[in-house]
């Protein structure tokens, strides 16, 4: 079974550490001035920076957890941990969603005067640069490793970077509008800025429940993929008659592939085996962490009808 070398899993963790960190700090600092102005929307934002955190954990976890090697109980390896991570991230960004809703209703029902805005803005501003800064390196890492536990960690601060933003210019308005229109009541956009917010939330847990899960069902692998494998094997081995029964899925960064692998009756079995090997070696070159599996049969004449759609000299066939 194919691991990951060891300096990709340390990369992983160390960003998966550095997220939890930087959610941890941010959760604080936006709970005690959403708290201290009476801000809904900052407080939402600091439940959402708590779910951040709490999915930060999972992902460092899952992370860790895939990179063990196969035993007897999971002989296909952890990886599936990194796709049930992200499950449950997307559940958690849905809770956070709906805690979010029914404190805006609430506040819009029953509005505040929310002082201190220029506070809550600079707040959302630093939580925007920092979130900012540190998914873009989860989804450097995320994607050099092909973790979907970490593109989950960093969509979610991804989404705090655009929450923030429209909760920073929700409480802009507020200071404006507290300049130009003293006296008028602009309670209101702050729990509307609230509710705009959920939008983004309810997106995102849309997008990563349907990754997740894909995963979880054994889906094959992307179309352009599989159409690869296919091209390469046969631009790169004439010898090669052809392949078919081609069964594909993914369990978190790791690939499994298997198929048939259609060659002359005459090969002997030594051939056979070193073109599968070197295959396999092309397939794992170009998709690191794949477990591929390749059942040699002789080519038949005529050409049994399972052959045909993967058959390369089906142009040839009588």
């Amino acid at each position: 079974m194919p691991r990951e070398a060891p300096s990709m899993h340390a990369a992983k963790s160390a960003v998966a550490a550095l997220s939890i960190a930087s959610n941890a700090t941010l959760l604080l600092g936006k709970l005690t001035v959403g708290l201290l102005i009476g801000s809904v929307s900052i407080i939402s934002e600091a439940i959402h920076s708590g779910v951040d955190l709490i999915a930060s954990v999972i992902a460092f976890v899952a992370v860790r957890t895939s990179a063990k090697p196969a035993d007897a109980h999971h002989p296909y390896g952890h990886g599936k941990y990194e796709n049930l991570s992200g499950a449950i991230e997307a559940l958690l960004i849905l809770g956070a969603a709906a805690w979010i809703i029914i404190e805006a209703i609430h506040k819009l029902k029953n509005p505040q005067p929310i002082g201190h805005v220029g506070i809550g803005i600079v707040v959302m501003l630093v939580s925007s640069l920092v979130n900012w800064l540190i998914s873009q390196r989860l989804f450097r890492i995320g994607r050099q490793t092909d973790s979907i536990a970490l593109q989950a960690d960093a969509w979610h601060l991804r989404i705090d970077v655009y929450t923030s933003a429209g909760v920073m210019a929700g409480l802009g308005l507020i200071w404006l509008g507290q300049r130009l229109l003293p006296g008028t009541n602009l309670a209101w956009i702050d729990p509307v800025a609230a509710l705009g917010v959920t939008v983004l939330i309810l997106k995102a847990a849309w997008d990563l429940t349907a990754e997740s899960v894909r995963d979880l069902l054994d889906a094959s692998l992307p179309e352009h993929e599989e159409q690869w494998i296919v091209a390469h094997i046969k631009s790169q081995y004439p010898t090669v008659s052809g392949v078919h029964d081609m069964r594909t899925r993914k369990g978190g960064s790791t690939r499994f592939i298997e198929f048939h692998l259609i060659v002359p009756a005459q090969m002997s079995v030594r051939q056979s085996h070193d073109i599968s090997d070197e295959i396999e070696r092309d397939i794992e070159r170009q998709y690191p962490v794949t477990h591929v599996s390749i059942h040699v049969e002789p080519c038949q004449q005529p050409c049994p009808k399972s052959c045909l759609p993967g058959c390369f000299r089906a142009a040839n066939v009588g």
